[in-house]
């Protein structure tokens, strides 16, 4: 624990600067308490006032928290989420940040993740990437993901990109740790492709073979591949089937692990998402937010070549 612990103080200082005196609230889970008792004794070590909130554990990723877990992280100075689902498109999320809270999720954390790969990133280097990225895809007005002959064209004009640089030290900033992405809502009804997803899958984790996604109309169609029926939930609705996500991957430590929240930051790989995006400029509200992970892609952005088999070209 006491290793953790140290872990965790570090993790306060350098990418959420908890200052003494602050509110430090731990929303954690049964399966993640570990770790939230680690960060609660950091933030208290630290000279802040730290809470530790334990819930029982989501049923899926986006669900939201119990009300009031909600309400407590819109006073508090810093929110930490170490749980096991996701919180990070979550209106209770969405509200704290807008109340000046500063968030960091860590869904699906493990305490191997919490000392090694893209926790141990230079997050000045990750920053300064996905920045430019950040800015390539607010200025686009399509995405082109191409993967073993199989494309996905998605419509982006309009929207902004979001960037996840690991860093949250100012009010109201917010995302993951660790970090190391940037990422946009794409328009509801604006993707239309086939895409191959071969890195992970929210919902089933590391792949061993990979998922065949057909998507029309910015709704996924059809999903096959070993464990698909395990993907039912985004099929149930419209609003659970449309393509929410489109991300970029700009952490070099990160390592794939099957764990979404470090798969998704892996160097040069592309994530789509399907479910929430409300938190990040989309205006699709589900019963969850799934990310899959395609590794070594290439991916155009308008007339830009970014990628080209998982090696940035900018």
């Amino acid at each position: 624990m006491e290793d953790l612990v140290k872990i965790a103080e570090r993790v306060l200082d350098s990418c959420l600067g908890v200052k003494q005196g602050e509110t430090v609230l731990v929303v954690t889970d049964d399966a993640k308490v570990k770790i939230g008792q680690a960060i609660y004794q950091a933030a208290c070590k630290l000279g802040a006032e730290g809470i530790m909130a334990v819930m029982q554990e989501r049923k899926v990723s986006g669900e939201e928290p119990p009300a009031a877990i909600a309400e407590a992280m819109k006073s508090a100075d810093v929110v930490i989420a170490p749980t096991e689902k996701s919180l990070t498109h979550t209106n209770a999320r969405i509200q704290a940040a807008a109340n000046g809270t500063r968030v960091a999720t860590m869904p699906g954390i493990t305490e191997e993740m919490f000392g090694t790969g893209a926790m141990t990133a230079d997050y000045t280097r990750v920053a300064g990437l996905t920045a430019k990225i950040t800015e390539l895809l607010s200025a686009a007005k399509t995405a082109r993901i191409e993967k073993d002959g199989k494309t996905l064209v998605i419509q982006l004009d309009g929207r902004k990109g979001v960037a996840s640089p690991g860093v949250y030290k100012e009010a109201g900033q917010c995302g993951n740790l660790p970090s190391g992405e940037a990422y946009i809502a794409p328009l509801e009804d604006g993707s239309d492709g086939e895409m191959i997803i071969d890195g992970s899958m929210v919902g089933i984790g590391k792949l061993s073979s990979p998922l065949l996604m057909r998507i029309s109309g910015g709704r996924l169609r059809e999903v096959t591949g070993e464990n698909s029926e395990k993907l039912d939930i985004l099929l149930k609705n419209e609003e659970n089937s449309t393509l929410c996500e489109l991300g970029i991957g700009t952490n070099e430590a990160a390592i794939l692990n099957g764990v979404i929240l470090e798969d998704e930051k892996v160097y040069g790989t592309v994530h789509i998402a399907f479910g929430t995006n409300t938190s990040f400029g989309g205006v699709n509200k589900a019963e969850c937010h799934m990310d899959g992970i395609i590794l070594k892609p290439t991916l155009y952005l308008d007339d830009t070549l970014v990628i080209r088999e998982g090696v940035f070209q900018i």
